[in-house]
């Protein structure tokens, strides 16, 4: 049997491992996760999901580092984004890149380095594409068999050296600047991936409220789109936009941008939430 809710993690025995997560009645928040069936094999081909139960004291990013072929990420693709940013919606997809060292735990601290401790520092809720099979030159219709399953991440930006100089991936790109999770929900159980509630909290407070129906460039498409002349491998993995309410998108002067401290909380409905702390390196801490 394959898996329907991947997890990473660090058990009580000390060890790692992939697993079918065992939520408590009534919820789909993979990070409330206790309890997993540990799966064997290989995650991208033959696995399987054993009978053997163990605790999950800590989550982990759902693959490793060195699982993942590339981190493409889209810009604007959302309407109510873009009207917000004051863009015009793009005929073709805004593609940038994040490098791997930017994933991070979906629990993990969120690392500012200096040149980044300023006002612009946003965050970006993102539902994320798992590429499960190679594919090159795929219609929209046969993109659903080549999707391993769906995470959710954020996309932390800092707009000044984001776009200021033009250089998407310079503003967005530093490490854990992309921390997602809490794991892979399987393409068999959420099948439209365009009817689902999407939102970010800062400090509990209700930042992004919408809905991934607002996409400019669907799912299926942005898959279809991005395989022209190009294969896709198994791990690659696609951030695919935000919707509106992001700091930048506030009145002039105005912005809610993040700061020292800040707790960060991104959800996708069906997957769960991510919750990633903000810190800022080298900078002395009161003692009060």
């Amino acid at each position: 049997m394959s898996f329907q809710r991947l997890i990473r993690f660090l058990s009580r025995d000390g060890k790692i491992y992939n697993g079918d997560a065992i939520l408590p009645s009534g919820t789909t928040d993979l990070s409330k996760t206790k309890l997993a069936r540990v799966i064997t094999g290989d995650i991208f081909g033959a696995h399987t999901v054993t009978e053997q139960v163990v605790s999950v004291e800590h989550l982990l990013t759902p693959l490793p580092q060195e699982a993942v072929r590339t981190v493409r990420c889209l810009g604007l693709n959302y309407a109510n984004h873009a009207k917000e940013s004051g863009m015009p919606i793009p005929k073709s997809p805004v593609l940038f890149y994040k490098p791997p060292t930017a994933l991070a735990p979906p629990n993990a601290d969120i690392s500012i380095p200096k040149v980044a401790q300023s006002a612009g520092l946003d965050y970006e809720v993102e539902l994320i594409i798992v590429i499960g099979k190679p594919c090159r030159d795929i219609t929209p219709a046969e993109a659903p068999s080549y999707i391993l399953g769906y995470s959710v991440g954020n996309d932390v930006s800092h707009r000044p050296l984001q776009l200021s100089p033009g250089q998407w991936s310079l503003g967005k790109g530093f490490d854990t600047w992309a921390p997602w999770g809490p794991g892979i929900v399987s393409s068999s159980l959420i099948q439209n991936p365009q009817k689902l509630a999407i939102k970010c909290r800062v400090n509990g407070e209700l930042r992004q409220n919408s809905n991934t129906a607002d996409m400019i460039f669907k799912v299926y498409e942005t898959i279809s789109i991005l395989s022209q002349g190009t294969t896709l491998l198994p791990g690659d993995i696609v951030f695919t936009g935000t919707p509106e309410g992001v700091a930048m998108g506030g009145k002039k002067g105005s912005e809610p941008w993040l700061k020292d401290g800040d707790d960060v909380e991104v959800e996708l409905e069906g997957v769960g939430i991510c919750r990633n702390k903000v810190v800022f390196e080298n900078v002395a801490k009161s003692k009060l």
